[in-house]
């Protein structure tokens, strides 16, 4: 549309262009030149003959009358024809002359011919009250300045057009569109998924509202996630719930026979303690289960958020993409923690796995650098092994007890180091569990002053 506009412009421009400095040659080919030639009569009567608009002088400039008073002047003081200097006239551009003796049909008709596209008129030259010749003016109506000006004025009129039209393009294009986009923020925000968004093919709006709309059908996909999830864990706990009620029940029945002296010989009794510890176990089994399943659904929730979970392991993604991921993530948060944080060199490679997976399990072990560590220094190195890449990540500080390196990556364990900071212990647990499903795997390393968390990928060769 821009690119119409401004054709529109430029033939708009041209037109204004021609009137203004072409409008005597426009006339003359309308006209042609029939009615250009005036007779010795016409001349003799007097009256000035003026072509090319010179007639509709009402309605033009006149400067050049006022410059064509001034030589007839002069020359009629003169009382002879001279060649007036016209160098400081703007209007008046040639002055010719034909004697009144010399008034043949041919010179007349050569004096009266339009030679130059300019506006004339004829004056007759009166000496001692007699016509000794008629004086030929050639001029342009109006000055330099004043075409300037109309110039000027036509170019601000059609900037104003086209200037509207831009706007109106911005309003239709632009804003309209942002308007109706408007609610779209408020309206998921309020949970309703079911707003329908109308396709666009703006070039500004159109990939925005793609994205919008994906934006729109994950939310709708996580809810219904969310609820499926909520309805497994609630028959999940009314099941357990019902089979912890019969050990449950046993326990209460044992205790309750040896608190009241019903078991008579020791045997009895011991043989009472051992059910009471067999139903404890089971009740141990069930609640061990709870934990691991609502630990896998956590891990499957989070992968099933991102769309990946069956496709984690056929994917691959660049080492690069992850390393600027993180550098971009928190070389601004370690420098407002003034912590020192270091990525070593690293050779580009193609790895197997899922980009947004692969950041998660960084991610988990960047925030546990800053919850464990010192504060002082985390790193991040490079290595390779038996077509495997190695991401090794490096926090200062106090390490993991020796025994409790075994127990690390359990559900809901947490080590003596973490005192009283908050979590849950499922950072790592997690990381292993998504490492796995891209093929992958971590192991943690014991340093003297700090820890190593190292994570495998195999490389797509």
């Amino acid at each position: 549309m821009l690119a119409a506009v401004g054709a529109v412009y430029v033939i708009l421009a041209v037109m204004l262009w021609l009137w203004m400095s072409d409008r005597p040659l426009l006339a003359h080919r309308l006209s042609g030149d029939s009615g250009q030639e005036r007779t010795a009569e016409e001349a003799a009567s007097g009256q000035p003959a003026e072509r090319g608009h010179g007639a509709q002088g009402g309605r033009q400039n006149m400067a050049y009358k006022v410059e064509i008073n001034e030589v007839m002047q002069a020359l009629e003081e003169a009382g002879m024809f001279f060649e007036p200097d016209l160098q400081g006239m703007e209007a008046v551009r040639e002055v010719s002359y034909l004697p009144a003796e010399s008034m043949s049909i041919q010179e007349t008709e050569d004096f009266y011919r339009n030679r130059n596209n300019m506006h004339m008129t004829v004056l007759p030259l009166l000496v001692e009250d007699r016509v000794s010749g008629y004086v030929r003016f050639d001029y342009i109506p109006g000055t330099e300045k004043e075409r300037m000006l109309y110039l000027t004025e036509g170019i601000l009129f059609f900037s104003w057009i086209i200037l509207t039209a831009v706007l109106w393009y911005v309003r239709q294009r632009i804003l309209k569109p942002f308007h109706v986009l408007s609610g779209m923020p408020y309206e998921l925000a309020k949970g309703n998924l079911q707003w329908e968004l109308k396709e666009h093919k703006s070039r500004f709006f159109g990939k925005f509202i793609w994205g919008v709309g994906m934006l729109q059908d994950a939310l709708r996909t996580s809810r219904q996630q969310a609820l499926k999830l909520e309805k497994e864990k609630k028959l999940l706990l009314l099941s357990i719930s019902h089979d912890i009620k019969i050990p449950l029940s046993a326990i209460k029945l044992y205790a309750k026979a040896l608190q009241e002296g019903i078991y008579g010989s020791e045997e009895e009794k011991i043989r009472g303690a051992r059910q009471i510890a067999k139903n404890a176990r089971e009740i141990e089994e069930f609640v061990r289960k709870i934990i691991g399943a609502a630990s896998e659904d956590v891990v499957l929730c989070g992968m099933e958020q991102t769309g990946t979970e069956g496709a984690a392991a056929c994917t691959e993604f660049y080492l690069k993409d992850l390393v600027e991921k993180v550098r971009e993530c928190y070389a601004p948060k370690c420098r407002l923690l003034m912590t020192q944080f270091r990525i070593d060199a690293y050779e580009n490679k193609l790895l197997r796995g899922n980009l947004d997976l692969a950041f998660e399990v960084v991610e988990n072990l960047m925030e546990n650098a800053f919850k464990y560590g010192d504060g002082k220094e985390i790193r991040v190195t490079f290595g390779e092994e038996d077509y495997c890449q190695l991401i090794e990540v490096y926090n200062s500080g106090e390490a993991v007890a020796e025994e409790e390196m075994p127990h690390l990556f359990d559900s809901f364990y947490r080590g003596t180091n973490a005192g009283e900071k908050e979590g849950n212990g499922l950072g790592l647990y997690i990381g292993r569990q998504l490492m796995r499903k891209m093929e992958g795997d971590i192991f943690a390393v014991r340093e003297q002053e700090g820890m190593r968390i190292c994570l495998v990928f195999r490389e797509d060769l």
